[in-house]
């Protein structure tokens, strides 16, 4: 079997708003995300450690951001998308694991239904999809809430290559 690591981080600027997508959930809050599409961190950074793992370029390059094509796309369109170029490479996912660097909003009451959202994007079990989160200490711009961001790992499996 042939196994695959990749990573990913996305960050984006904060500012007034009523909520934010984050793993596909909406998280009503004081803040929404600065973004070109809807800017959810967690899948951002999920397509770009999948897209890493297949040496696919990045989210960047794939969906660019002066494309107006994406103009306040959903996160959850693009990972599939992402889903289907790991599969035509030959890969499925064997686990993912997802931290999000955020003083706000607080996410304990929506971890679960990220997982479950991620999960059925990902065609995986739940079993195999992590979402953490953690702060910044109040330290930087994401500890003023001026930001939030996300690092994600996965590993992928893959066919055994022919001798």
């Amino acid at each position: 079997m042939k196994l695959r690591i990749g990573h990913g981080f996305d960050s984006h600027r904060l500012e007034d708003g009523e909520g934010m997508r984050l793993g596909g959930v909406w998280v009503p809050c004081r803040y929404a995300i600065v973004a070109h599409s809807d800017g959810d961190v967690l899948i951002h950074a999920l397509c770009d450690a999948l897209l890493g793992a297949i040496a696919g370029g990045d989210i960047g390059h794939l969906f660019p951001p002066d494309d107006p094509r994406y103009a306040d796309a959903d996160s959850r369109e693009l990972l599939r998308t992402v889903m289907r170029r790991v599969s035509e490479a030959g890969f499925r996912l064997g686990n993912a694991d997802l931290t999000l660097i955020a003083e706000a909003p607080r996410v304990k009451a929506v971890v679960t239904a990220m997982r479950e959202e991620l999960a059925g994007l990902l065609g995986a079990e739940l079993s195999a999809v992590s979402v953490k989160a953690t702060t910044n200490e109040g330290m930087g711009h994401l500890g003023r809430r001026e930001g939030i961001a996300a690092h994600a790992v996965v590993l992928l499996q893959g066919a055994a290559e022919s001798p």
